[in-house]
């Protein structure tokens, strides 16, 4: 991974049906020093953003949180509990510049979800 140009991409995938998770807010806040809200997107098509999170110099070492506002998507499609059991998924990761390319996908349903550091 080392020599890639340091980055941070996401997606979302509706494991409930098996589809992209598409129209999904998604916010990125770097928590130290203090928290900071770094940037703020919504899902396409593919579930995917547009552009990665972070890239190049953009990319600063440190704790980072990856929130995603799944309740009121799976809310509007009619699935999962009246109240949302989940509403928003937050997932803390430590990047490094030398770390290459951090992709950090989100699986869910409206009762659950996972992640792993993807490619």
């Amino acid at each position: 991974m080392a020599g890639r140009e340091p980055a941070l991409t996401t997606h979302v995938l509706n494991t409930a049906e098996g589809i992209p998770g598409v129209g999904i807010p998604v916010q990125l806040w770097r928590l130290e020093p203090a928290p900071v809200l770094i940037t703020e997107t919504v899902t396409n098509a593919d579930g995917r953003t547009d552009a990665p999170l972070m890239r190049g110099e953009g990319f600063v070492e440190g704790v980072y949180e990856l929130r995603f506002a799944i309740g009121a998507y799976f809310s509007a499609r009619g699935a999962g509990p009246a109240e949302p059991f989940l509403d928003v998924v937050p997932l803390r990761v430590s990047l490094k510049p030398g770390g290459g390319h951090y992709h950090v996908p989100l699986l869910c349903s409206p009762w659950s979800y996972s992640t792993y550091r993807g490619s």
